[in-house]
């Protein structure tokens, strides 16, 4: 079983106020959680009306499964026009580890 983890670092665009950003970072959890099956949710800076975390897990029993979708997920945050990817981490663990 391999486990996978992402957390995005987004700067959003023109946002003004905390109901602002719900409205920006909510549609993506939404669309990450929905089309790939994958845990999600914002878990930094949400205190920051132009910051988010967005944090995302996904399990599998196949290491390039894993990465193809976590491949996806990013591709789709990064096409957002709405928000700016400033950085990517990602991490995998393994039965070894």
């Amino acid at each position: 079983m391999y486990v996978g983890t992402l957390s995005f670092d987004l700067l959003l665009g023109d946002v003004r106020s905390l109901k602002e950003k719900r409205s920006v970072v909510r549609p993506i959890v939404s669309e990450l959680h929905r089309k790939y099956a994958v845990s999600v949710a914002e878990v930094g800076d949400q205190d920051l009306y132009r910051r988010a975390t967005i944090g995302l897990a996904v399990v599998s029993g196949d290491v390039g499964h894993l990465t193809d979708v976590m491949d996806r997920c990013e591709r789709l945050v990064a096409a957002r026009p709405e928000v700016e990817l400033l950085s990517v981490r990602r991490r995998l663990h393994g039965d070894d580890d």
